[in-house]
């Protein structure tokens, strides 16, 4: 009964949400279409009571759910066992380089030794730094050689954060303080590629930013440097440019809009976080970059993952700033709590020094030409990657990818056939909208031997069976993509995604 209700209720506020100031044969057109594509995606995902929840079952169906404390504690060697089974429980052979990005680096000799440093650290905790000085020469030297990595001066700074969207999230937050305190702004704009990550949308939605999104070059897929310029205003406090991009691997002309950033004195904020630790060794592994880092004097903050092509563990990141007078308002500080002077650099308080540790001995461990090693073996298998597939008859490359990120789109099918299709065979790709497309992040699990010759070869085979019958309509998950991507109103794709993350917390009844 929940379900008809909540679906009532769905198509309800779609349709208000349509509606506001629509003339009448508007209205009419939009419910035959919006409403019926409502409906269609309600049956569907709840046509067993829930598609989520089911898969998870499906997931899950060999392991019973604990959901009270054991009344004895459960012996190393049991839960050891447990563990291995739960991380067992996926489909996808990840460890073989069947995914897209994910998983960056694989290597059991890493593993043990950061396993064995996560350990010393594990209970440390930077918060508490005249308890534990040497976690926080850690965190001071990861940013500082970060911050050398990407040209900054004896000014640039930064911290760690727990990873990219934390990273863009406190640099919202700083430039946002930033315009408030010294500029006099008290309702701050942020101007954003129409292709830069959702995070700065939630930060936006945090701290009560205005965000304004910049449409994409048709050929290019990077941001439209006229239409981002028109959109300034007094209340603009940031800019900000990918390099890459996370749906076509493109980058932003960071030269250009580094420009802008003078010529209007804003903040310039770069997202590395997806291929920094790529961009950061190219032109030492061969490969010539455009300028987008503090090389240019325009470039304020830039945000890099340590845990993607820096292969240390999840849950690490650097946001990085030119000038101390930008780090100082990312910090929250109270003066007035009777528990004492309490101050955070980031969200957390408390925070992991055993992700700490373990990042800064991955830095340690690869060291300056393990990375170069490591950026010539994911550029060549990209770069042959990409040339095979540009020979390909019915699928085109979006743009001119920069580092490892290559996204497909076809003016002859429908591009998630060719997803549902590698999907059956082990392969587990990104699916893209506005317009549709698929995308494969290139890591180092795919410089393995004949991983990436087999993902050329099943997506031949795939591709010349889908161009027999190019007219085929999805079906399955696939036709829920297909049909939410079609929708003029997003709430009722908003509300899905709301319940596929509660399906993440089911537990049995």
């Amino acid at each position: 009964m929940d379900l008809v209700k909540n679906g009532i209720l769905l198509s309800k506020n779609s349709v208000n949400n349509l509606f506001g100031q629509r003339e009448p044969w508007q209205v009419a057109s939009i419910t035959a279409s919006s409403v019926l594509t409502s409906i269609w995606l309600w049956n569907f995902l709840f046509q067993d009571e829930n598609l989520f929840e089911n898969e998870v079952i499906e997931n899950t169906k060999s392991e019973k759910y604990v959901v009270e404390l054991p009344q004895q504690g459960i012996s190393r060697d049991e839960l050891i066992k447990t563990v291995n089974r739960y991380l067992n429980l996926g489909k996808y052979n990840w460890k073989e380089g069947f995914i897209s990005g994910a998983i960056y680096y694989y290597d059991e000799e890493l593993i043990k030794l950061l396993t064995e440093v996560y350990g010393l650290a594990s209970y440390t905790n930077p918060l508490h730094s005249d308890i534990f000085p040497g976690i926080c020469k850690m965190e001071a030297e990861v940013v500082r050689l970060v911050v050398n990595l990407f040209h900054g001066n004896s000014n640039g700074c930064g911290t760690m954060t727990s990873g990219g969207t934390e990273s863009i999230v406190m640099a919202c937050k700083a430039y946002r303080d930033f315009g408030r305190n010294e500029c006099g702004i008290k309702k701050g704009e942020i101007i954003v590629p129409r292709s830069a990550h959702p995070a700065f949308d939630k930060a936006a939605s945090y701290f009560g930013i205005k965000i304004i999104h910049i449409s994409l070059n048709p050929d290019t897929y990077t941001v439209n440097l006229k239409k981002m310029e028109n959109a300034i205003t007094k209340n603009t406090i940031m800019l900000v440019g990918s390099f890459p991009n996370f749906p076509y691997g493109t980058s932003d002309d960071i030269e250009a809009i580094s420009a802008l950033g003078l010529k209007y004195n804003i903040p310039v904020h770069v997202d590395c976080c997806l291929g920094g630790f790529i961009a950061a060794f190219m032109p030492q592994a061969g490969f010539q970059l455009p300028p987008f880092d503090f090389n240019l004097p325009g470039v304020t903050s830039i945000s890099a993952d340590t845990h993607k092509y820096g292969y240390s563990p999840k849950g690490s990141s650097v946001i990085l700033y030119s000038d101390k007078k930008y780090r100082h308002n990312q910090y929250y500080v109270c003066t007035e709590w009777p528990g004492g002077h309490y101050g955070s650099p980031t969200v957390s308080g408390s925070r992991s020094g055993g992700i700490i540790a373990a990042c800064w001995a991955t830095l340690m461990y690869f060291g300056m030409n393990g990375y170069i090693t490591s950026t010539k073996e994911v550029m060549n298998t990209k770069i042959f990657i990409e040339e095979q597939l540009r020979s390909m008859k019915g699928i085109f490359i979006f743009g001119k990818p920069t580092t490892s990120v290559i996204a497909i789109g076809s003016d002859d099918f429908n591009i998630y056939r060719l997803s549902d299709a590698l999907n059956s065979r082990g392969w587990n790709l990104n699916t893209l909208q506005f317009p549709i497309g698929i995308h494969i992040c290139i890591t180092h699990l795919h410089t393995k031997p004949g991983v990436a010759s087999l993902f050329i070869e099943d997506l031949r085979q795939e591709l010349i069976e889908i161009l027999k019958t190019p007219n085929v309509e999805l079906t399955g998950k696939m036709a829920m993509y297909g049909m939410s991507a079609t929708l003029p109103d997003r709430t009722i794709v908003g509300d899905i995604t709301r319940y596929f993350i509660d399906a993440m917390y089911y537990t049995p009844k």
